[in-house]
């Protein structure tokens, strides 16, 4: 018994002066550095970290905001607690990862929409992201009125590329420990960090392209800043664009600017429009799971068209995705 215990609190990790520096409210706190930052949420994803503290340390960036520094060792600290996936090798494109964490609450989502056109045109896709959330239409449910299953490891998730089909994974089986920390918004009753980390994982071990969107503004430039500065150049090229809803998928009203993002140099791929272009007629007023299913499979079996702007969407992702293919092949 006194074995255990010894071994119980030498585990624990000591928390308090990680708080001390984050906890001082949104004028008074300091951000961490990388290291302290991937040690802190190294110990959050082991369990090592009480109660407490780690709902002190939520609440404390949740408040604070996430510096550059602090995102960058995030998500090195994170690396180890997700699957390591091998892109497929048969394909002239690397993989396109979506996430999608949010969903729809007001029109209906489209992003299977995105994924399935994509993996029709051969680019291997890895949708991942929450199985469910009330309030709201996931794109996990989407997909299953759609027939298409859900993958529980990296074998699924390589058979389905095979077949030109995207790939599907919830987040608690792509980063089980991650998804603990997200669930503790149903605890709290507001987003943590975590819920900007898991949108932008990187589980491949070679590059990708990553569709990554930003509801706030101010979440643009510390994305812009991160990915042009000091995100690391093997994990591939990025997207960044404003979310649809929070969905990295083309609004079918006005389209949002979407900036590629390449070795620290940031081009734009396509300018926020002032009007909406072109015309789309039948879009589903509801926007539940069999509704938006039944939508997107009368788009795919071309007896309606493909929105306008989700349309260019896809034609930048698989030129990028093809253009990073080639690099890597020389």
């Amino acid at each position: 018994m006194t074995d255990d215990l010894t071994q119980t609190v030498a585990t624990v990790f000591p928390a308090a002066r990680f708080i001390k520096e984050i906890g001082r409210g949104k004028d008074g706190a300091r951000s961490m550095s990388t290291e302290d930052a991937a040690t802190l949420y190294t110990a959050m994803l082991d369990g090592r970290v009480s109660e407490l503290e780690l709902g002190a340390i939520l609440l404390a960036m949740r408040i604070k905001g996430e510096s550059i520094d602090e995102i960058a060792g995030f998500l090195h600290a994170a690396r180890p607690f997700m699957l390591a996936l091998e892109a497929p090798v048969n394909t002239n494109y690397v993989p396109v990862l979506i996430p999608s964490y949010n969903g729809a609450h007001k029109k209906a989502n489209l992003t299977p929409l995105l994924a399935i056109l994509l993996a029709r045109r051969g680019v291997p896709v890895l949708v991942h992201g929450v199985s469910s959330d009330p309030g709201r239409v996931t794109t996990a449910e989407i997909f299953s009125a759609l027939n298409f299953p859900v993958c529980s490891n990296a074998s699924d998730i390589s058979q389905e590329m095979s077949h030109r089909r995207p790939a599907f994974i919830p987040v608690e089986l792509l980063a089980p420990t991650l998804a603990r920390l997200l669930s503790l918004r149903k605890i709290l009753g507001v987003r943590n960090s975590t819920h900007t980390l898991v949108k932008l994982l990187q589980p491949f071990t070679t590059p990708a392209l990553r569709l990554t969107s930003y509801t706030h503004p101010e979440y643009q430039q510390m994305l812009q800043h991160y990915f042009s500065q000091r995100a690391p150049h093997d994990a591939g090229d990025v997207f960044l664009m404003r979310g649809t809803e929070g969905e990295t998928v083309a609004s079918t009203g006005r389209a949002q600017q979407i900036d590629w993002i390449h070795e620290g140099e940031v081009t734009t791929l396509a300018h926020t429009q002032s009007v909406i272009v072109g015309e789309i007629e039948n879009i589903p007023e509801q926007f539940d799971a069999a509704t938006t299913a039944a939508w997107i499979q009368r788009v795919l079996n071309e007896e309606i068209p493909v929105p306008v702007n989700i349309a260019a969407q896809v034609e930048h992702c698989v030129l990028v995705s093809h253009l990073i293919h080639q690099r890597l092949a020389k």
